[in-house]
C-alpha cells in the first residue's frame, strides 16, 4: 500500500452530509499517477515508490530527466514525489488513483502556500498599528527591534518586515469527506495551502484528524 499521491487544487464547494450540516470543503484532483521509480531497502535503505503526476513538453526537460522517464518506459510528468509504500504492490508503469483513500481517512496535505510578495509587520505577522493621530509618525512601523549597547544587535528570527508566502506549508489533520473515483476527485474538510491549480501532495497522517472530538 502507498502512503500517499499527488494531486491539484480544483477549487472549493459545500454540501450536507447525511446528518444535515454544512461541510466546507476543497476539491482535489488527485491523480491518476504513474509509478517511475522504486527505492528498496536492498538497494537505497528504505522502501518507496516514486509518483509522476501532470504533463510537461519534452524539450523543457533536462537530458538526465529524459533519460529517467525514458529507463521507466512513462511518458515524461511535470511532478515527481516519493512516497512510503509496499513496495512488493508495484511496479514501474503502474497507475495510482484516488481509490487509494476511502471516506473518513486522514490525511497531511502540503503545497506552496500563495506568495504575497514584500509585506509590513501588520500583514505578515498581524501586529497591531500605533496612534493613528496625537502627534505620532509611526502609524505602522514595527517598533522597538532590539536592545541598546548589550546585545549590540538584532536577534536572529526578529519578526521584521520581509517576503510573505510562497513557502511549502503543510497542514495536518485533513479528513477525507468524500470521494469520485471516475473523476480522480477527492473532497477534503476545510481549506488547504495554495492557489486553485497548485500542486498538492497528500499522504496518510501519524496523527489524528483536525476535527476529532475533544
Amino acid at each position: 500500500m502507498i502512503q500517499g499521491i499527488i494531486g491539484t487544487k480544483k477549487g472549493m464547494t459545500e454540501f450536507f452530509n447525511d446528518d444535515m450540516v454544512k461541510v466546507i470543503t476543497t476539491v482535489v484532483e488527485a491523480g491518476p499517477c504513474f509509478v517511475v521509480s522504486k527505492k528498496t531497502k536492498d538497494s537505497d535503505g528504505y522502501d518507496a515508490v516514486q509518483l509522476g503526476f501532470g504533463e510537461v513538453k519534452p524539450q523543457r526537460l533536462t537530458r538526465p530527466m529524459k533519460g529517467h522517464f525514458t529507463k521507466a518506459g512513462v511518458n515524461p510528468t511535470a511532478k515527481l514525489k516519493e512516497f512510503s509504500a509496499t513496495v512488493d504492490d508495484y511496479e514501474v508503469g503502474d497507475l495510482v488513483k484516488v481509490d487509494i483513500f476511502k471516506v473518513g481517512d486522514v490525511l497531511d496535505v502540503t503545497a506552496k502556500s500563495k506568495g504575497k510578495g514584500f509585506a509590513g509587520t501588520i500583514k505578515r505577522y498581524n501586529f497591531s498599528r500605533q496612534p493613528m493621530s496625537h502627534g505620532g509618525m509611526a502609524h505602522r512601523r514595527p517598533g522597538s527591534i532590539g536592545q541598546a549597547s548589550s546585545p549590540a544587535k538584532v536577534w536572529k528570527g526578529l519578526k521584521m518586515p520581509g517576503r510573505m508566502g510562497g513557502k511549502n506549508v503543510t497542514v495536518q489533520g485533513v479528513r477525507v469527506v468524500d470521494i469520485d473515483v471516475e473523476r480522480n476527485l477527492l473532497f477534503v474538510k476545510g481549506s488547504v495551502p495554495g492557489p486553485v491549480g497548485g500542486t498538492l501532495f497528500l499522504r496518510h497522517t501519524s496523527k489524528g484528524a483536525k476535527d476529532a472530538p475533544s
